[in-house]
């Protein structure tokens, strides 16, 4: 039973780690209708970044929230690369595929090749059914609901969150409103990095990443993000959740080596059930 605590536990965490980045691949395809490949780079940028500033005598916490602050300005460079050449959307996804080979060859000539991490949330851990749990991984999970949360907020009740939806739903229209559509599209891909970069830094303590850390963290993200049609957010942490749960599940039981492939697994289930049911809403319509 206490092992069982300890998976999900574990599995929870990173589940709201791949929600942080299938919120991101949501937020930037709903405006752009672009799919962010380098979505991965911003945990592996928020990460470092944070390493090289502790390095240097920073205080945690503002290395922490620089590194955040890094990560949604190197979103808002890859958006202005992706979106404003005016590029099919194909074109824009190889784009952000090339961004994410290249973050991969800046980081390993800037931070090497060897696994880097740095000390987390400080404190005894806590005594949770039966087992310990390291402080970090509740911070991971609190901070990350807050995040979700503030995000939830500023996109339903604030005007900038509003115009991201009106270009989310008809661009055209968007911009007969006076609407920027450039500029909202931009602040998704700022957006999409500090999401990222939240994910770095809180996952960093727990597990040492490294150059190209990001591939496995794009993959599972997108597939989260699959889960909600790229489109929907809630969705999108469900399916963070389920992913997360699933691989810890599966390395504690059975092999870590396969807990890869049963997530990828799990997402072709939800595809078929998703399909399923749109076919199933359609017909009644």
């Amino acid at each position: 039973m206490s092992a069982l605590v300890q998976y999900l536990i574990t599995g929870i965490s990173q589940g709201f780690l791949l929600a942080l980045l299938a919120t991101g691949f949501v937020v930037i395809y709903r405006v752009t209708k672009v799919v962010n490949f380098a979505q991965g780079a911003f945990v592996v940028f928020g990460g470092f970044i944070t390493y090289s500033l502790l390095g240097a005598g920073v205080p945690q916490g503002v290395s922490e929230v620089l590194a955040v602050l890094a990560s949604a300005a190197i979103g808002l460079v890859f958006g202005a690369v992706t979106i404003l050449g005016k590029m099919t959307p194909t074109a824009s996804l190889i784009t952000t595929i090339g961004l994410a080979i290249l973050s991969e060859a800046v980081a390993m000539l800037v931070w090497g090749t060897v696994p880097l991490t740095f000390s987390g949330l400080s404190g005894h851990d806590l005594h949770i059914a039966g087992i310990f749990v390291q402080p970090q991984y509740l911070l991971l999970i609190g901070a990350s609901i807050v995040v979700l949360l503030v995000l939830w907020l500023v996109l339903e009740r604030t005007y900038v969150g509003k115009g991201m939806t009106a270009c989310a739903s008809n661009p055209y229209a968007a911009r007969l409103s006076g609407i920027n559509v450039k500029a909202m599209g931009l602040l998704s891909f700022a957006i999409g990095g500090a999401l990222g970069g939240v994910g770095g830094v809180l996952i960093t303590p727990l597990f040492p990443i490294t150059y190209d850390s990001d591939v496995n963290l794009a993959i599972l993200g997108f597939a989260a993000a699959i889960v909600g049609w790229l489109t929907n957010p809630g969705l999108a942490l469900a399916g963070g959740l389920a992913f997360g749960v699933s691989e810890e599940l599966v390395a504690g039981y059975w092999s870590d080596a396969n807990q890869t492939a049963v997530a990828l697994a799990l997402m072709i289930v939800l595809l078929l059930w998703q399909s399923h049911r749109r076919q199933q809403v359609e017909k009644l319509v």
